[in-house]
């Protein structure tokens, strides 16, 4: 019975690993994905974005990671916060994420006014193309992650500490298994043992009765 919740506990230990590994190589691959196309490619619609700066604070701190969707443009309302390439001043090249705090129709679409809920000034007007989308969810668990990885101390804990106890838990198999093989091992030496002491007695009754004979 034992034997048998060890069993279900490496198996159940087994696949978070496997889940956590699967999740983590996603993630990787999706933010090189991103930084080597200079975020021209979403996958199925959507991207994913780090927080560079405290100009959306509360909202969002600096590290949170976040997720954008792909949208029309025109479902976008006041309030509703974007992600977008800036084209102007400090804005240039820069993906920036920011809330709506103005639509208006101009001659070639809608122009869009966004501003940092940090910031006291606005943001250049930016139109339909410069946008990539909605920002519809915060990733906790990563964002706590990145922020934790860009702190030195906490990268080498979290670093090494799960290292450590991977290699624990890799050498207490190890010897586990050396244990059982042993006393396998051991088991059939004393099974072999009382076989020969089996022998010999059947063959000193025997020498018995033929002596007899």
């Amino acid at each position: 019975m034992k034997e048998n919740k060890i069993d279900i506990l490496n198996i159940i230990i087994t696949i978070i690993k496997i889940i956590c590994i699967i999740v983590l190589i996603l993630l990787i691959l999706v933010l090189a994905l991103q930084r080597f196309s200079n975020n021209k490619i979403a996958i199925g619609g959507y991207r994913i974005f780090n927080v560079a700066t405290g100009s959306m604070v509360p909202t969002y701190e600096v590290g949170d990671v976040i997720v954008v969707k792909e949208v029309d443009t025109n479902s976008l309302v006041k309030g509703e916060v974007v992600s977008y390439l800036g084209e102007k001043g400090t804005f240039s090249g820069r993906v920036v994420t920011h809330r709506i705090i103005n639509i208006e129709d101009g001659e070639n679409g809608k122009i869009f006014t966004t501003k940092g809920d940090a910031n006291n000034e606005e943001d250049p007007p930016i139109t339909s193309d410069q946008i990539y989308g909605k920002v519809i969810y915060k990733c906790v668990l990563i964002s706590l992650f990145t922020k934790l990885m860009n702190n030195m101390t906490a990268f080498y804990i979290i670093f090494f500490i799960p290292f450590a106890i991977l290699i624990f838990l890799q050498l207490k198999d190890s010897f586990i298994d050396k244990d059982r093989l042993n006393n396998n091992s051991e088991e059939d030496t004393d099974e072999y043992e009382d076989s020969e002491e089996d022998d010999d007695s059947y063959t000193d009754e025997d020498e018995e009765d033929n002596t007899s004979r």
